[in-house]
């Protein structure tokens, strides 16, 4: 009984870590790939003086997949759930590089606006700019 009680609490401890380095790993893989992203859009914006154009979600957009590293799934699901997308002078932005339909929870979106910018959704450069999608914004 005493054994079991000790495994108990020692898996009381050890979940709960193991939940929060999950979580931070799995932050760490979004915010890289999505600096990745912003790279290569930014690239391509240098060698063609213009963005893309926009395109739907978990679509390429036309020319850049020389620039898209090709560890970078973009038409799979991002490392946070959802799909990438690329938003060329809609909802209210420029350019912008999204995530639309997350399946992590607000605070961990939160979680990764603080290492962005702000910590908040609705303003700085990492946001919410429509119910669903999270906008890395490269151009306002």
């Amino acid at each position: 009984m005493i054994v079991v009680s000790i495994i108990a609490l020692l898996a009381a401890i050890a979940v709960p870590a193991f939940m929060r380095a999950r979580q931070q790993a799995q932050n760490t893989k979004f915010m890289n790939a999505l600096r990745v992203a912003t790279g290569a859009v930014e690239q391509y914006a240098i060698e063609h003086s213009r963005y893309p154009k926009d395109v739907n979600r978990a679509t390429v957009p036309s020319g850049m997949a020389s620039y898209l590293d090709p560890t970078l799934d973009w038409t799979g699901t991002t490392p946070i759930g959802g799909q990438w997308d690329w938003d060329f002078d809609v909802f209210g932005v420029k350019a912008a590089i999204c995530v639309v339909d997350p399946s992590v929870g607000a605070e961990q979106l939160e979680q990764i606006d603080s290492k962005f910018d702000d910590g908040n959704l609705s303003t700085g450069r990492f946001r919410s700019t429509a119910p669903g999608r999270y906008a890395d914004i490269v151009e306002e």
